[in-house]
């Protein structure tokens, strides 16, 4: 694994087990600029682990406040497992944690399983379409998160993520480069 890549996780993970040390209401926002934080090294470095560890901390946002203390205790000693997997270089164990760390939010409350992979389309969704904001294309931001396209256009359709970036041309301007095209004087 490459160091950066590294660098990057032991960053997430450290403000994850940071920010769940203790059970606030200000956790619930501190996990979403985490994640947001989190999706801008997927777009930098298209790693699979970057993406899992993203897509964890987007669904541990949306769900934080509903998980049973035992589950959430559970989330927390796991998260210091994948640090400790991480830092010893044992990257099937650190797997191994990430998975277990998926499985413990799946089965903390029945509602939360019933609606799990529809948190997990969403926070891809969602993540991808920030992708798309960082200059990658449909195809590529559908890829990292594991969606089709046709997954990705339906949402990225409905946004206005296209329009942020516009950069008007003045009439005046258009007109010149209109003339100039035709040849006109």
């Amino acid at each position: 694994m490459e160091e950066v890549i590294k660098k990057e996780l032991f960053y997430d993970l450290d403000h994850s087990i940071e920010i769940l040390e203790s059970r606030e209401k200000k956790d619930v926002e501190e996990l979403k600029i985490l994640s947001d934080h989190g999706i801008e090294n997927v777009a930098a470095y298209k790693n699979l682990d970057l993406i899992s560890l993203s897509v964890l901390i987007y669904s541990l946002y949306k769900i934080i406040t509903r998980i049973p203390d035992e589950d959430y205790n559970d989330i927390l000693q796991e998260l210091k497992n994948a640090k400790k997997n991480l830092e010893q270089g044992n990257l099937g164990r650190y797997n191994s944690n990430i998975k277990t760390l998926f499985s413990i939010v799946k089965r903390s409350n029945i509602k939360i399983k019933e609606h799990l992979q529809d948190v997990l389309d969403a926070a891809k969704i969602k993540k991808s379409a920030i992708l798309l904001q960082k200059g990658l294309s449909i195809g590529q931001a559908a890829g990292l998160m594991g969606l089709t396209n046709w997954d990705l256009q339906q949402y990225a359709g409905k946004t206005t993520t296209h329009e942020l970036s516009y950069e008007g041309v003045s009439a005046k301007k258009r007109t010149n480069i209109a003339f100039k095209f035709f040849g006109v004087s």
